[in-house]
């Protein structure tokens, strides 16, 4: 348990609720400029050293994560399931702002270790692209679903036309998004050289490498267990006793897990090593979505060791 001074901080759309540990101290304040600047009145009072913790809200926390590290704070992003197991582990079942905040101070005092550091400017920039893309691809994936539905109950001409027009607009905008992607990862040499050798990859494209460039900027500087996990393509014991449990995924950021299963289908047909492993695994009658997993497990290791060394894809690299 670390002895430090920790502040959990659960931040929703209007306000900000936090506990201080050792201290057990409580604060509210807006989420606004105004309350971000009471808030550091309220650190800059406490002792030096302190860390701050919040859960990623899909981006309400932003705001607050880059005014605490401009005045030199350390501030970190936790990972929402990480809490909601800690909360469980501790008993706690009632939820509210305030638990909340207690729980987040709690689980870094226990892991200090934990949470994510700010990305610089061009990899945030470079994340909201790659959500907004996801969010556009997302938007077109409904809409041809609802135009499947409205064609078999035999819609008008006009509706016909106003789908067109929107699936149109939908792919325009894409298509521009994915432009601006290539073109911020093209201007940062550090990106543009990590993407040159992931790009190497048989089976990782352009959507996989701009995802795991804005989604998991640790790659490379850890182990292939640790990159398995935090894409959640680890498999997950359940054994108890004499009984063995099925294994499965779990956990990991969601979604460059979607984005690796969809590299892992390509894998298994195009990249020249993982297709073999996949052929073996077929012929062991290993279901076809446990075949996938396990290349885009394959892939991720594959692609954290060669950003490590520095040497693009070879044979040997998938061996």
């Amino acid at each position: 348990m670390s002895s430090e001074t920790v502040i959990g901080v659960d931040v929703s759309r209007d306000w900000l609720d936090g506990f201080c540990l050792p201290e057990k101290q409580r604060f509210r304040f807006q989420n606004s400029p105004d309350g971000h600047a009471r808030l550091l009145e309220t650190l800059q009072s406490m002792p030096d050293g302190l860390t701050v913790g919040f859960e990623a809200t899909g981006g309400q926390e932003w705001a607050l994560w880059r005014v605490l590290i401009s005045m030199g704070l350390n501030a970190v992003q936790l990972p929402p399931a990480q809490i909601k197991a800690f909360a469980l582990a501790m008993g706690k079942r009632a939820k509210t702002d305030q638990i909340d905040a207690e729980l987040i101070a709690r689980f870094m005092a226990f892991r200090p270790e934990a949470g994510r550091t700010l990305p610089d400017e061009k990899l945030q920039f470079l994340r909201a692209l790659t959500v907004r893309r996801a969010q556009m691809v997302e938007a077109r994936k409904r809409l041809s679903a609802q135009i499947s539905a409205r064609r078999k109950q035999g819609v008008s001409a006009e509706l016909e036309d106003m789908d067109s027009s929107l699936k149109a607009f939908l792919e325009s905008q894409i298509s521009e998004l994915e432009q601006r992607i290539e073109s911020v990862i093209g201007e940062a040499e550090e990106l543009s050289a990590k993407a040159e050798l992931l790009r190497s990859i048989p089976g990782i494209g352009p959507v996989s490498v701009a995802m795991l460039l804005a989604e998991m900027p640790e790659l490379g500087r850890m182990t292939a267990t640790e990159a398995a996990a935090m894409t959640g393509l680890a498999p997950m014991a359940h054994d108890s006793g004499a009984m063995r449990g099925k294994r499965v995924i779990s956990g990991g950021r969601r979604s460059l897990r979607h984005v690796l299963f969809q590299a892992g289908l390509a894998a298994a047909c195009h990249n020249p090593v993982l297709k073999a492993v996949a052929k073996r695994m077929k012929e062991r009658g290993k279901p076809h979505k446990l075949v996938i997993v396990a290349i885009a497990r394959r892939l991720i290791t594959i692609a954290n060791a060669i950003l490590k060394t520095g040497v693009p894809w070879r044979i040997s690299s998938a061996a």
